[in-house]
């Protein structure tokens, strides 16, 4: 269960806000399940079927940033998506306290592990890690095609 979850969808005639949805887990009781769920319906409200390969996509995204967080750190982590009102690109954010930031290694078709930054970087447009203060934030950013394809 969250720490704390938070989803916010503000219309307003004068500036239109992005649509938001944040989650803080301590790590022994997040799963990488719980982030794809959260994508998954994330973007249902946006009007992706969890079948398109969009969703699918953002839901492997996540699940690699979860992961490499719940692997190397012990504090808690937190995930962020937000969609800015009339963009087409979905920021997929995951923080930690770890202050180690990742590392893409060498392609190996032998190693086991090591392959997410790589599928990450080859699925999103951008991929930004950003030091913080006891820990850091990494920042992939997802196109999102047309509704209905």
């Amino acid at each position: 269960m969250p720490l704390r979850k938070q989803a916010t969808e503000e219309r307003r005639s004068r500036a239109p806000t992005p649509l938001r949805y944040s989650a803080t887990w301590d790590t022994d009781t997040l799963r990488s399940v719980d982030a794809r769920r959260a994508v998954s319906a994330f973007l249902a409200r946006l009007g992706y079927l969890p079948d398109q390969r969009v969703s699918q996509d953002a839901q492997l995204v996540v699940s690699e940033l979860v992961t490499n967080a719940l692997r190397h750190t012990a504090g808690p982590c937190g995930l962020l998506l937000e969609l800015a009102s009339g963009a087409d690109v979905l920021h997929l954010t995951v923080w930690d306290t770890s202050t180690r930031l990742p590392e893409p290694q060498p392609r190996d078709g032998r190693r086991i592990g090591g392959h997410g930054l790589r599928l990450v970087s080859l699925l999103c447009e951008h991929l930004r890690v950003a030091p913080l203060d006891g820990g850091k934030r990494v920042t992939a950013d997802l196109r999102l095609p047309p509704r209905g394809r």
